[in-house]
């Protein structure tokens, strides 16, 4: 049989880390052995789903290129499928309504806990024969009392539960909703869906599934349950250890393929091998090297791999996507060779779109106003001949190119008798308003003749200002 898999979010949220690692995780699986893979949005929660959030689930899944075969597939699309379903269940006597109330369920579990017992439905109307007027019951599965039920997970091994701590779980709510429990199993029977890969907090959820998909009569599926994604700090992953929206990751100049990159690495490895393409992942992902611990989400590793992809990026890709990001954050530029020139120049000084954006703002951006610190220490009047010999000859320039731009700085400094550092500095706050930036002969050639004789006649200004 084919292998197919899914990923089922609930539109309850944004598309997080850790729903990324397992839509990951279930895309890369499929790949490897030429299967399907499907999106479906398990949208039973009226209350809490919203369209936006389904947007946000699409968009993240755009964003980071998993893309689905089948989907996206809406349960609240299938309401008269689990219907139904749950009326024949009823006929066969798998499944019973059950009319007990809130009050009297609370004061059940208040009971067991006062004996000591772990709380959990007592089965008080499994063989009830008669309605009760005018309270809409639930359906619950008659699930097994006696034996145990076994969970043969790839990543676990075989996991045993005795039947005897599990209640009859809900299948269908009393307004017709079905439970997560029999949607889940419905669709992945329906849509045939033979691997099912989730995170490990759903462990225990499986051997009630394994009892609907026996009082169905469908096969169960593979099972494999992923480790937990902590914080760095060991704690529970949440919005202060990088559990965002993963379109925030976008937002930040992130690459998709990096954060994929090092999403697999979180309870899956490879040897020592830190670097992976899609097509490498593909090829060699396997849910037996998946491991059991739980793994921490560290953003500073995830920086430094960011990094990496930018260091070894094709200059002419990365300088369309530099252009791609600057245009969503509100800085439209044209990519071409004079954008390919700026990536050149600030890869090496940045790990993220955003920190190349925000190292290059005086590229695309003028000032009125020199660093404080920088000027004080570098405008000064011993500048003035330096700013002045390396105006006219930058003003003398045939062609504005990095080799005829170093050459004058050679020759102001040696004129005056100085180290090359002593022009290069002064002329550095001139051009950036501020002390850093990448060589200087590169930096006054990204930023352009303009922009750069402008800027050195704004310095003059300054300095003489100060010399008077």
């Amino acid at each position: 049989m084919p292998v197919k898999t899914r990923f089922a979010p609930s539109p309850t949220g944004y598309l997080h880390i850790g729903g990324v690692r397992t839509a990951l995780f279930s895309w890369l699986y499929a790949r490897r052995h030429g299967g399907s893979f499907v999106l479906r949005i398990e949208d039973t929660d009226r209350e809490r789903s919203t369209a936006a959030s389904i947007q946000a689930i699409l968009d993240g899944m755009a964003w980071v290129g998993l893309d689905y075969d089948e989907g996206p597939i809406l349960q609240s699309d299938r309401f008269p499928r689990y219907a139904a379903l749950a009326e024949e269940m009823l006929a066969r006597g798998t499944a019973y309504r059950c009319y007990c109330s809130r009050e009297e369920l609370e004061a059940m579990r208040a009971q067991q806990v006062a004996r000591g017992e772990n709380p959990r439905y007592d089965g008080r109307c499994r063989e009830r024969k008669t309605a009760v007027a005018g309270v809409s019951p639930v359906i619950r599965l008659r699930s097994p009392r006696a034996g145990t039920v076994v969970v043969h997970d790839l990543v676990r091994g075989d996991v045993s539960f005795n039947n005897a701590d599990l209640d009859d779980v809900i299948l269908m709510r009393s307004d017709g909703v079905p439970t997560y429990h029999f949607g889940v199993v419905v669709d992945d029977a329906d849509m045939g869906i033979t691997h099912v890969i989730r995170g490990d907090d759903h462990l225990t959820n499986t051997p009630r599934h394994i009892h609907i998909q026996q009082a169905l009569g469908v096969s169960v599926p593979t099972y494999a349950h992923l480790p937990m994604i902590l914080g760095a700090d060991g704690g529970r992953l949440s919005k202060r250890h990088g559990a965002v929206n993963v379109l925030e990751y976008r937002d930040r100049g992130y690459f998709p393929d990096a954060l994929l990159n090092y999403l697999v690495r979180l309870g899956w490895a490879h040897g020592d091998q830190e670097l992976f393409s899609r097509e490498e992942m593909i090829e060699l992902f396997d849910l037996a090297a998946v491991n059991t611990a739980a793994s921490r989400f560290d953003p500073d590793k995830l920086r430094w791999l960011n990094q990496q992809y930018m260091l070894v990026r094709d200059r002419r890709q990365l300088a369309g996507e530099f252009a791609a990001y600057m245009a969503h954050r509100g800085q439209p530029q044209e990519a071409g060779s004079a954008l390919e020139k700026v990536v050149d120049a600030y890869r090496e000084r940045a790990a993220t779109l955003e920190e190349m954006m925000q190292a290059s703002h005086y590229v695309f951006n003028d000032f009125n106003e020199f660093d404080e610190k920088s000027a004080k220490q570098h405008l000064k009047q011993s500048a003035l001949p330096v700013l002045t010999g390396v105006l006219q000859g930058l003003q003398a320039l045939a062609t504005w190119e990095r080799e005829p731009i170093h050459a004058v700085l050679q020759a102001v400094a040696a004129d005056l008798g100085l180290g090359f550092g002593k022009v290069g500095q002064p002329l550095r706050v001139a051009v950036t308003g501020g002390a850093v930036s990448p060589p200087i002969d590169i930096t006054l050639e990204v930023i352009g003749r303009e922009r750069v004789l402008r800027r050195l006649q704004m310095a003059q200004a300054f300095a003489q200002a100060r010399v008077s």
